[in-house]
């Protein structure tokens, strides 16, 4: 994880935000589009121009060149669709920078798109092979609880003088597992997926701290 564009050391998913939305403001100053990071947010039902309003956003160019169908596509129709394009173009550059940091390698992938705000991004990315638009999608939270797995988690000190590390090891499964079946996965999928050792040297007994996670599929 990223804070104030520095690596922090905590645990959890990784998680890329950008300043990008559906009431992301537009702006032409100077020759340069901007989309964002301010936002109407909320009031972008009173302060989007399809809604009657004074300020263009991210979605009143998507409805302007046909990505949604909300509000009244007249109030929009004045917006050049060239100057569109161009906005779209730089949502384009915002969304496929985001990638770039979470790809694993120079393959393009392929994304799925949820939440309100995905009627913005347009039908072509770079370094995006495929764009999947899930059904309901709008009102999704997060495709990937709806497929992820369960987890179990266990953490101790060892001393591997007084038990064996194999012995160890086997004892920090069980009890991550038994984590993972009381919060509800299946006993028969789970599988060891992570071990971290962490030798104590100031430990008199050169004690090592053990932390295994193990996953399987919901029961």
């Amino acid at each position: 994880m990223e804070i104030g564009d520095i690596r922090t050391n905590f645990r959890m998913p990784d998680i890329i935000s950008v300043g990008l939305g559906g009431g992301s403001i537009v702006r032409a100053e100077g020759g340069k589009i901007t989309v964002g990071p301010d936002s109407v947010g909320y009031k972008i039902g009173e302060e989007a121009l399809v809604f009657g309003g004074n300020t263009m956003t991210a979605t009143d160019i998507a409805v302007r060149l046909g990505l949604a169908d909300m509000g009244d596509k007249s109030l929009v129709s004045h917006i050049d669709e060239g100057f569109a394009k161009q906005v779209q173009s730089v949502i384009s550059s915002i969304i496929a920078k985001a990638i770039d940091k979470m790809k694993t390698s120079s393959e393009d992938v392929q994304i799925v798109l949820v939440g309100g705000g995905s009627v913005i991004i347009p039908d072509e990315i770079p370094g995006v092979s495929d764009i999947v638009k899930v059904e309901n999608g709008g009102v999704a939270n997060a495709i990937g609880a709806s497929i992820s797995q369960i987890s179990g988690q266990y953490e101790q000190i060892y001393i591997y003088s007084r038990e064996p590390r194999e012995q160890s090891l086997k004892d920090a499964e069980d009890k991550a597992v038994k984590q993972a079946v009381i919060a509800g996965a299946d006993p028969t999928t789970i599988k060891l997926v992570e071990v971290e050792e962490t030798p104590l040297a100031y430990h008199p007994e050169n004690a090592t701290r053990l932390r295994v996670k193990v996953v399987g599929n919901m029961s």
